[in-house]
């Protein structure tokens, strides 16, 4: 269990933080970077389960992934070494199984795509799906540079910090496309409502508006 005594510590007034080996990053160090993305990710889910407008399914699966964030903010923040003092706190594999797992038990249901969704829906919680889905999509995209940076599955040395879980980078890829069919599932209710999503129309072939 993690005990917080006092929020303020006064540590990264200058633009430094402590990774949770306790090593010093800078603030716009890319791991950095990377989980405050996933911070934002999760923040984005709480909205979404806020609205309150949520079928009880999807709200039970939101609320694990909200806990497997905390997972996976720790997993980016702690730089991959060979035989650690201390077993990390890493996302596995078998999360990403469930992840896909609640893909197709979501998305079988729905009715093929014919065109990109305009992102938004009925109702508010709808919206923030994808509102989430971007931020994870972002998330996802800085860890790569992170990668690029410290490698993919490296273990450090005393020259080069250790590099990023690719369990880790795979799970946010997972979880966008997640967030985007529980979206797709909330504004069709499961499938049952097919003319209830907006599809995209390619500009040659939208009605002229005056």
């Amino acid at each position: 269990m993690v005990h917080l005594t006092r929020i303020y510590t006064r540590t990264g007034d200058k633009g430094e933080t402590r990774l949770s080996d306790n090593s010093l990053a800078r603030k716009t160090d890319l791991r950095v970077q990377a989980y405050g993305a996933v911070d934002e990710a999760n923040s984005a889910v709480g909205v979404v389960l806020a609205s309150g407008d949520m079928p009880a399914e999807v709200t039970e699966v939101l609320h694990v992934i909200q806990h497997e964030l905390f997972d996976l903010g720790a997993d980016l923040s702690t730089p991959l070494v060979a035989d650690p003092e201390w077993e990390p706190l890493r996302i596995l594999q078998s999360s990403v199984d469930r992840l896909e797992r609640w893909c197709d038990e979501f998305g079988d249901p729905l009715p093929n795509l014919r065109s990109f969704i305009l992102p938004g829906g009925p109702t508010v919680g709808a919206a923030q799906l994808h509102v989430a889905r971007t931020t994870v999509r972002r998330a996802e995209r800085i860890a790569w540079q992170a990668a690029e940076q410290y490698g993919l599955d490296e273990t450090g040395t005393k020259e080069q910090p250790g590099g990023i879980s690719s369990v880790a980078i795979t799970y946010l890829n997972r979880l966008s496309d997640l967030l985007f069919i529980l979206g797709r599932f909330v504004t069709t209710h499961g499938g049952t409502q097919e003319d209830a999503e907006t599809l995209w129309v390619p500009g040659g072939q939208r009605p002229m508006t005056s």
